[in-house]
């Protein structure tokens, strides 16, 4: 065991707790050498209990300049630009306690390595659940999902993963443990920490406890598709965002995801509607004569049709990867979703919001997109690429002008550089 791995062992105190480079399974060490840029390899992977042993481990990282790359179960951990000269990898995965379940106030608080699918058995219990749809649900931790900003379509009823913290504990550069916001809903002390550690990548410091609103679960849901012609389907998107229909969920779906799916031919427009029977029932109904108007294909799907659709969906984008090894994040006017799906063969797209995801062929591709996503006042960042194109291509595309702010934050916050160095906006 080399000499890092073998004083993180100290901290640790635990058996199968720190794993030295060479050591580590292959799988394993494969998904995290695609965070990394080619050259210099960890010594060692660690995985701390307590939030206070990572504190301890972040510490002598700072008075020892080693350089960190924190991660929960790696499976977001290729998202962003390459890590840059790694010295340790900190896994929170084991720091996964529930902390507090207050039922009758609708939060929970947990911390950072608990799966996202176990926080929702523990919430189901209530009949609660939390409002987000992430990535790889079954593996994802809630740690990595703030970590990332990761959520899906969900967003259109309950919003983002910024809008439903209440409260954060992190692990700052220095070693020293840090907190903001709380466990209440009705909370305006401090700075509003939240969103900044929100989507920074491990950038700011290292996530160890997050506090979100939660919501009871609904009595009924029904899901609408419709699929035709683009024009049409346009149509019928319009004439949802301008009515008084409320979705919990409400996508533009690509040709090839159509027909992957089995729903028809053309783009789509798929429709959740959740709430008591009677008004679900109403909802559905309407959305379903809208596409029978524009002579849309409409199809209405419940119970375990409904459920295996919605699971069917986010498997179908991340098995893409085989055929098309680039997966992006965009956002554009929702007016102009349409011009960027007919570019592409598998990718969907929110129909209020104008944040989506797109499979990609290649490189040049992505270049295309991101400057029809550019020209309608959107972006395009890459989530997953092979290194070789991460290495050529600015992975974020930022055109704003905040940059030099941003690294005046990185500055305060990680004055060494030893957090995620590389993976954020501009090299941050």
């Amino acid at each position: 065991m080399n000499a890092i791995a073998s004083y993180l062992a100290s901290i640790v105190n635990e058996e199968n707790a720190v794993y030295p480079w060479e050591n580590l399974d292959p799988k394993l060490k494969d998904s995290i050498q695609k965070a990394m840029a080619v050259g210099k390899t960890p010594s060692c992977l660690v995985y701390p209990r307590t939030q206070e042993q990572l504190a301890t481990i972040v510490a002598q990282a700072y008075r020892q300049n080693w350089r960190i790359l924190p991660c929960g179960s790696t499976s977001k951990l290729s998202w962003g630009g390459l890590a840059q000269n790694i010295d340790v990898v900190v896994s929170t995965e084991r720091i996964n306690r529930l902390i507090e379940h207050a039922v009758g106030d609708l939060t929970v608080t947990v911390e950072a390595g608990m799966k996202f699918s176990h926080l929702q058995e523990i919430l189901a219990k209530s009949r609660q659940f939390l409002a987000l749809d992430p990535t790889a649900p079954n593996s994802a931790t809630i740690g990595g999902i703030v970590a990332t900003a990761n959520t899906g379509s969900l967003r259109q009823r309950y919003g983002s993963v910024r809008d439903q913290l209440l409260g954060i504990s992190f692990v700052r550069a220095d070693g020293e443990i840090a907190k903001a916001g709380g466990r209440v809903v009705k909370n305006v002390a401090g700075y509003d920490l939240m969103k900044l550690f929100t989507g920074s990548y491990g950038s700011l410091g290292i996530i160890t406890q997050v506090t979100f609103r939660v919501y009871p679960q609904q009595e009924a849901s029904t899901t609408v598709v419709l699929t035709g012609a683009a024009e049409m389907i346009s149509q019928a998107a319009a004439t949802l965002r301008g009515s008084a229909l409320t979705p919990t969920q409400a996508d533009l779906l690509s040709t090839k995801l159509v027909s992957n799916l089995g729903l028809g031919t053309g783009l789509g427009l798929i429709a959740r509607f959740q709430s008591i029977s009677e008004s679900v029932n109403e909802q559905a109904n309407r959305l379903w004569e809208v596409g029978q108007e524009l002579g849309l294909k409409g199809t209405i799907y419940q119970a375990e049709d409904e459920a295996n659709l919605w699971q069917r969906l986010p498997e179908q984008i991340h098995s893409a990867a085989t055929n098309f090894p680039i997966t992006c994040k965009i956002g554009v006017l929702p007016t102009g979703a349409f011009e960027v799906l007919t570019q592409v063969e598998m990718g969907t797209i929110h129909i209020s919001s104008g944040l989506g995801l797109l499979c990609l062929n290649n490189q040049k591709q992505a270049l295309k997109i991101r400057e029809i996503c550019q020209s309608k006042n959107g972006f395009l960042s890459i989530l997953e690429a092979p290194a070789t194109v991460k290495e050529k291509l600015d992975v974020w595309g930022y055109k704003g002008n905040a940059l030099g702010l941003m690294r005046k934050i990185k500055s305060q916050f990680d004055s060494k550089n030893i957090l995620s160095p590389g993976r954020f906006v501009g090299g941050i």
